[in-house]
């Protein structure tokens, strides 16, 4: 038998749905960003990068770049081991210590990704719930759809943010079987934010389980950065709250945060936690230098927010195709994955720009976008300049403006207050 072939017909099919995925080979600037090194080819280009998920830029802040290097000189590169083999370093207990304190848990838990954090803590939490039925937004993550597969219980998918059509499921389970209702606070491909007190109320009524992924709000929303469940006041009333650290905190790693006997029960359950290599003293270091940081300092999120604003206004005044977004995601509408890769192919070699194309199957066939994600550094000249290269980019492509035979899209929303009264104003 030819095996070979079987991964190269895969290969080829890929290419034949233009779904083959290319990366582009950057060296990040430290003190620059958003600006890196493009390698390709044998040459190298300085560019500026506006997909980062390095959202405030704290990947190059001094605090957290100081506390890498000063826990690395100290307690060197590597974990040594996992967590419950020589692995729970200092640095990592008191990174838990920070989460739980910004969310106002009892108890954190740190895994090496986003990823393992949502498949673990799902899978475990919903396995451990007796005949549990899994209520699952349908545009949820990869991450949190695979921890609901991987935990074997039942699940009923609810349309986007749909509350009639989740009622209608809750009621039908029933108060007394055991239910987790799963999904995200920003969801990061439309940039829309989910109805988290009308959920809440939900699962109060119908006495569900809740947890919130709220990796792309961590940081950049609430008075502390605590998401949007801090913004709306909202975090007690959900019982796990997932985020990362590896978007606006700039490191690596994803947590949960929620009840003490519900983080120990995953500690001690959750495969993807217990057989794992712990998060590395440096990079834990660096994490709780970032969070103390965003904490104590508005300076950033208020910067990201007039920045993301600004972006959205001018390529809407372009009459560019800025699809609703109530966040700092800044979509553009292509609706074509040819297209959308050449587009993207084009900003990279004849402008400099680079922004990953996001194509089927992360998006829904026909709404294939570019996903733009200003920082707090992406000054007005560099605005400005990505407007010129989009201009000339849809013009000689011949993708459609607003107004034009394309797909409908309304046009950009205002970016959602960096912190909102409790009460309810």
């Amino acid at each position: 038998m030819n095996y070979q072939r079987f991964f190269d017909e895969a290969i080829d099919q890929l290419h034949a749905e233009r779904r083959y995925r290319v990366f582009a080979d950057l060296e990040r600037i430290a003190g620059a960003f958003p600006r890196a090194i493009w390698r390709a080819d044998g040459t190298a280009k300085e560019i500026v990068v506006w997909c980062s998920n390095d959202y405030l830029g704290m990947g190059q802040h001094p605090d957290v770049v100081a506390a890498m290097r000063n826990t690395a000189s100290r307690m060197g590169s590597g974990a040594g081991g996992t967590r419950n083999i020589s692995g729970t370093n200092h640095p990592l207990v008191e990174l838990e210590l920070e989460l739980a304190d910004l969310h106002g848990k009892e108890a954190a838990l740190v895994f090496t990704s986003g990823f393992v954090s949502n498949e673990a803590s799902i899978s475990t939490i919903a396995r451990l719930l007796p005949d549990c039925l899994v209520l699952s937004d349908e545009l949820n993550h990869a991450s949190m759809i695979e921890g609901v597969r991987r935990s074997g219980a039942e699940k009923k998918i609810f349309r986007h943010n749909d509350m009639a059509h989740l009622e209608s499921l809750l009621r039908a389970a029933g108060r007394e079987r055991a239910k987790l209702i799963v999904f995200e606070s920003v969801y990061s491909m439309d940039g829309d934010i989910a109805p988290i007190a009308a959920i809440a109320d939900l699962a109060e009524r119908y006495n569900a389980m809740t947890y919130i992924d709220e990796v792309h709000a961590v940081g950049m929303y609430g008075e502390r950065g605590g998401g949007i469940t801090e913004r709306e006041g909202l975090a007690e009333r959900i019982d796990v709250i997932e985020g990362t650290l590896a978007k606006a905190f700039g490191t690596l790693g994803g947590y949960i945060a929620g009840a003490r006997s519900v983080v120990d029960a995953v500690r001690s359950y959750a495969p993807g936690f217990i057989f794992t290599t712990a998060l590395p003293p440096a990079i834990a270091g660096a994490a709780t230098a970032s969070i103390r940081h965003l904490k104590r300092s508005q300076a950033e999120r208020r910067k990201h927010q007039r920045q993301a604003q600004r972006t959205k206004d001018v390529l809407d005044e372009a009459g560019l195709p800025v699809m609703l977004s109530q966040t700092h995601i800044v979509p553009l509408l292509v609706g074509d994955p040819e297209l959308c890769k050449r587009a993207s192919d084009r900003l990279l070699t004849v402008h400099g720009i680079y922004i990953q194309p996001i194509n089927y199957p992360t998006v829904p066939r026909g709404t294939e976008r570019l996903r733009i994600t200003p920082t707090p550094f992406h000054g007005d000249a560099l605005i400005n300049g990505l407007r010129d290269a989009l201009m000339e980019t849809w013009q000689t492509l011949g993708i459609p403006f607003q107004g034009s035979e394309a797909p409908p899209v309304v046009r950009s929303d205002r970016v959602v207050p960096l912190i909102v009264a409790k009460s309810g104003g």
